[in-house]
């Protein structure tokens, strides 16, 4: 929260604000100027110094605009000075004392929830954004005069009363996963991973469906709770992307950046660190097409998101924590030309320019990968085939019963995880026991693959979102040789695995 305190005393006329403003902020005083004076009350012609406290944090944006104005009108008496106490007060003024929409009002109005106010005075096309909050009064402005009539007690300010309370939006019904041709080995593991929140990279030929398949994936995950949606739409507003007509987000977000991203916009930064990609995300799916073309400094930037769910973003003027809990989708071409292990097509490449390609990836990115899955070239009868595969829906009642089982064991663990990929691993280790069969299974395979520690509570996780999705209590050797056949990429080259990286 910051505080706009104002003085207006004897002396040369100026205007000057304190408190590390940024340059929108320093203008304000331009616009406060013209807004005041157009909206029939008067400008002093006195000493104005503006205040933002505390002093030590930067300030950005045009937020402080209607503050600030209603500051100076309280300093110089033309508003009772106890006609602002309790209200917080946000909005940027236009130079004839229009109020226009800020970005980050959710936010604001989490911030608000105390019994001590009065409610929030925000510009109008933005009330709708702030009503999601329950337990706070929103009072919408449209005009500073407007404001300042309020505040003398001359008209009401009349609550914002949102009409219906925004329901969770349907899957998109333009796409569905009848429309993909053939794949069950994908689409088996696609499932897999909606049920338990798991990272996925897909392997395969140019046109074998890597990307129809990743565009499908939102269409079968489970709908957005409240306060899911709520966090969503929080990284939206900081970053001005809400319209007025859809203050709540109630879909998962899918994000498919440019393989010409840069850091910051993948992973956020700035002067004043803003959410990238990997948060807008949140919740959702991140597909990243044609992975191994990114810069290797920006993948390896997702691998405290992808262990961590969330970003630490330091700069010289502030730093951040933003959210990222998002399901990585990947896809990539098996070799440069893309043609490898097609068996009705001859690679190109040689050897080096293979292992060259296949080393653009670390092995401690590829291991916090949950499921490599290998999506061969489509047979001809299966492109010319008329009989639609599974719809989404049907696919999606699967996931939904999966997840509600994971909600359910991870109330009786105390744990808010609702999915199989983010449980923490204590919990992991003490509930998710294996047999003794189990345990054999999964040493011979660490030794004969060489897994890693991180690889094997990953097989495991996906293990149990298998047997989730069987409807097991118990994870069982066929869940753990299924979950393991999708470590492509662990296996070595010469048991028909890749060897790489």
């Amino acid at each position: 929260m910051v505080g706009v305190e104002l003085d207006v005393s004897p002396g040369l006329p100026t205007f000057s604000i304190v408190g590390l403003p940024d340059t929108a902020v320093r203008e304000a005083r331009e616009r406060v100027r013209a807004a005041v004076r157009n909206s029939g009350f008067e400008m002093p012609v006195r000493r104005i110094t503006v205040n933002l406290a505390p002093a030590d944090t930067r300030k950005a944006g045009p937020v402080f605009d209607l503050p600030i104005a209603l500051g100076i009108l309280t300093a110089t008496r033309q508003i009772p000075p106890d006609a602002l106490r309790g209200y917080i007060v946000i909005g940027e003024l236009s130079l004839d004392g229009a109020v226009r929409p800020v970005p980050g009002v959710l936010s604001i109005a989490l911030a608000a929830r105390d019994p001590g106010l009065r409610g929030l005075v925000v510009p109008a096309a933005n009330a709708g954004e702030a009503a999601v909050i329950d337990g706070i009064a929103v009072h919408p402005v449209r005009h500073l005069s407007e404001v300042g009539r309020a505040l003398r007690g001359q008209v009401p300010f009349t609550p914002f009363a949102p009409s219906t309370r925004p329901a969770p939006a349907p899957p998109d019904g333009t796409v569905d996963f009848a429309e993909v041709r053939g794949q069950a080995h994908a689409r088996r593991a696609l499932e897999i991973a909606a049920a338990g929140a798991h990272n996925v990279l897909m392997i395969g030929p140019p046109g074998a469906g890597k990307t129809m398949l990743a565009r499908r994936l939102p269409t079968i995950l489970p709908p957005l709770t409240r306060e899911e949606a709520i966090e969503v739409t929080r990284i939206y507003s900081v970053i001005g992307r809400l319209r007025p007509q859809d203050p709540l987000i109630t879909v998962r977000p899918f994000r498919a950046p440019h393989h010409s991203a840069s850091l910051q916009a993948l992973v956020g930064g700035g002067l004043l660190p803003r959410p990238g990609e990997a948060s807008l995300a949140h919740l959702g799916v991140l597909f990243l097409d044609e992975l191994p073309e990114f810069r290797r400094d920006v993948l390896e930037a997702l691998r405290q998101p992808l262990e961590e769910g969330q970003i630490a973003v330091a700069r010289v003027h502030g730093a951040a924590v933003f959210p990222a809990r998002c399901m990585l989708v990947a896809a990539m071409n098996p070799c440069p030309c893309g043609r490898r292990g097609d068996p009705g097509r001859v690679c190109a490449c040689s050897p080096a320019q293979q292992g060259r390609y296949l080393r653009r990836l670390s092995g401690p990115l590829i291991d916090r990968v949950d499921l490599h899955v290998e999506v061969p070239r489509v047979g001809g009868a299966d492109v010319v085939a008329l009989a639609p595969g599974e719809s989404s829906a049907d696919v999606r009642a699967r996931v939904v019963r999966a997840r509600a089982i994971q909600a359910a064991r991870g109330a009786g663990l105390g744990t808010t995880a609702l999915a199989n990929a983010t449980v923490p691993l204590a919990a992991v280790r003490e509930t998710w026991g294996l047999d003794g069969d189990g345990r054999r299974f999964l040493s011979r395979a660490i030794d004969r693959l060489c897994l890693s520690p991180r690889a094997y509570e990953r097989i495991v996780r996906v293990a149990r979102t298998i047997a989730d999705l069987d409807g097991a209590g118990d994870i069982r050797v066929p869940h753990l040789a299924e979950a393991l056949g999708y470590r492509s990429l662990d296996r070595p080259a010469e048991s028909g695995g890749t060897g790489e990286p």
